[in-house]
C-alpha cells in the first residue's frame, strides 16, 4: 500500500535523522511500516460490600489514548528496524474517596488521582531469517509472563526478548526483563511479585528482583494439537516451569471440542518458601454460535501460585475479579458464550460464567475458605459505516469471600481503533 507525504515522514523521523540507510533498505523499512491510534473512555465502579470496609467504593472515569508504530525491516541478510508506543491516561472524574480503581495514577502522598499521566516506549529489533530479537519497550504475552492490559492503559515492560520459528511449527522465545511500568504508573521500577490475599508466601513483602529470565517452546504438531514449555524465574523469589497443551476436536458441522491443560510448577529462588503446583483445565465445546465451557483448578503445595506483581496469570480461573489461586484452593468454572454473527448480527458478542473455590487454608485449624464469583460481558463492534471500529463493552461481576473483599463491579468500556497507514 502506498503511503502519503505524511506518513512517510513520521516513519523517518521514527528511524532518527541521524541514521543514514541506503535508499533500497528505505523503501523496506517504510513499506512494511504501520501505525494505529485507540481511544479508550473507560468508566469503572467497585462497590465494596463486606462490614467494615474502609472504603465503601471505587469509582472514576477516565480517557485513554494509545499510540502505536510499528516499523518494518531494512532490507539484507540482517534487517533493522524500530518499534514505538505512547500513552496518555486522562482524568475524567474522581475523588480521594473514590479513588484507586486502577485507571488513574496516584499521588503518592496524597492518594489522589492525578490529572493526567502516560509514558512513551521504543523498540529496537534486529530480524535475521525468521528470528526476531527486540530491545526496549515490550509487553510479553507468554505463560510465565503476561503484560496486563485491562484498564485504561497497558502494563509496559523494559529488557530484551528473542522470538523465532525457525522450524515450521516450533516457536523459541527467551530474554529477559528489567523493570516494569504498571498500568496505573508512568514510572519504571524494580519488579516484584504478588503476594496478596491467602497465598501463605513470606519473604517476599517488600522486596524487588532485578531482572525475570524466561525462556519457551511452544510446537504445532497440527492444525488440532499444540504443546508448550515455558520457564520463568524472577531473581531470588520464584522459578516457574509451566507445561500446556490445546488440542481441538473437531465432532461434526460447526461443532468441536476444545481442551486446554496446564499444569505449572513453582517454587523458592532463595529468599521466599514458594512451593506450588497448579493444575487446571478447560474444556469448551462449541455449536455454531453458542460455546459451553466446564474449568477446573487446583493449587497445592505450601503456598498459592506465584506470578509477577500486575501482570495476568496463566489460569483457566483468572476471571475479572479474583485469580482463584490461593494455597489449596480448589476451584470449578461453569461459562457460556454466545456470538450473534451466527445469527446475522457480526460483532456483538455475549459471555458469562460462575467460579466457586474453596478448601482455602486459613491458617486456622477447623476453617477453610471458600469464595465465588460472577462474571458477565456484553459487547459490540460496530462493522461498517462511519463508526467501524467503534467498541462497546459492559462488563459485570459480583465476588463474595469469607477471607476477603465482598466486591460489585461494573466497568463500561467505549474504544476506537483507527488505523492511521
Amino acid at each position: 500500500m502506498s503511503k502519503s507525504p505524511l506518513a512517510r515522514s513520521v516513519a523517518l523521523a521514527a528511524l532518527g535523522t541521524s541514521l543514514t540507510l541506503p535508499s533500497l533498505a528505505q523503501a523496506a523499512f517504510l513499506e512494511d511500516s504501520k501505525a494505529s491510534i485507540e481511544l479508550r473512555n473507560f468508566y469503572m465502579n467497585r462497590d465494596f460490600r463486606q462490614e467494615g470496609a474502609a472504603q465503601s467504593k471505587a469509582e472514576e472515569w477516565a480517557q485513554g489514548f494509545i499510540l502505536r508504530y510499528e516499523s518494518g525491516f531494512t532490507e539484507g541478510t540482517v534487517g533493522f528496524g524500530l518499534d514505538a508506543i505512547g500513552a496518555l491516561g486522562v482524568k475524567l472524574d474522581s475523588s480521594p474517596d473514590r479513588a484507586g480503581t486502577g485507571l488513574l495514577q496516584r499521588d503518592r502522598e496524597t492518594g489522589r488521582a492525578q490529572d493526567d499521566y502516560g509514558d512513551l516506549g521504543a523498540t529496537a529489533k534486529m530480524k535475521i531469517s525468521k528470528s526476531v530479537v527486540k530491545v526496549g519497550t515490550l509487553m510479553p504475552k507468554l505463560p510465565v509472563v503476561q503484560a496486563n492490559d485491562s484498564r485504561l492503559l497497558p502494563q509496559a515492560f523494559s529488557g530484551g526478548a528473542l522470538n523465532s520459528t525457525e522450524i515450521d511449527g516450533l516457536t523459541v522465545d527467551a530474554g529477559r526483563l528489567k523493570q516494569y511500568n504498571q498500568r496505573d504508573s508512568s514510572d519504571y521500577e524494580d519488579m516484584a511479585m504478588t503476594t496478596g490475599n491467602r497465598r501463605a508466601i513470606t519473604g517476599a513483602t517488600g522486596v524487588t528482583a532485578d531482572k525475570f529470565d524466561f525462556g519457551g517452546l511452544s510446537y504445532k504438531w497440527n492444525d488440532s494439537l499444540t504443546t508448550s514449555y515455558h520457564y520463568g524465574a524472577l531473581e531470588d523469589l520464584y522459578k516457574q516451569h509451566y507445561l500446556s497443551l490445546v488440542h481441538v476436536l473437531p465432532l461434526a458441522d460447526k461443532q468441536s471440542l476444545k481442551s486446554d491443560i496446564r499444569w505449572a510448577r513453582s517454587t523458592d529462588d532463595g529468599n521466599t518458601n514458594v512451593d506450588n503446583k497448579a493444575l487446571n483445565a478447560m474444556f469448551t465445546y462449541s455449536l455454531g454460535g453458542h460455546a459451553f465451557g466446564l474449568g477446573y483448578q487446583k493449587m497445592s503445595g505450601d503456598t498459592g501460585f506465584a506470578y509477577i506483581n500486575g501482570t495476568d496469570p496463566f489460569l483457566v480461573n483468572y476471571v475479572q475479579i479474583g485469580d482463584f489461586a490461593n494455597k489449596d484452593e480448589k476451584s470449578w468454572q461453569a461459562r457460556y458464550d454466545y456470538n450473534f454473527a451466527a445469527i446475522g448480527i457480526p460483532g456483538l458478542t455475549f459471555m458469562t460464567r460462575y467460579l466457586s473455590g474453596d478448601d482455602v487454608d486459613l491458617g486456622v485449624a477447623g476453617s477453610d475458605g471458600k469464595e465465588w464469583e460472577r462474571n458477565t460481558d456484553i459487547a459490540y463492534v460496530f462493522q461498517e459505516g462511519p463508526l467501524k471500529n467503534f467498541g462497546v463493552k459492559w462488563r459485570n461481576a459480583t465476588a463474595r469471600s469469607n477471607f476477603g473483599n465482598d466486591l460489585d463491579e461494573n466497568r463500561l468500556i467505549l474504544s476506537y481503533s483507527l488505523s492511521l497507514w
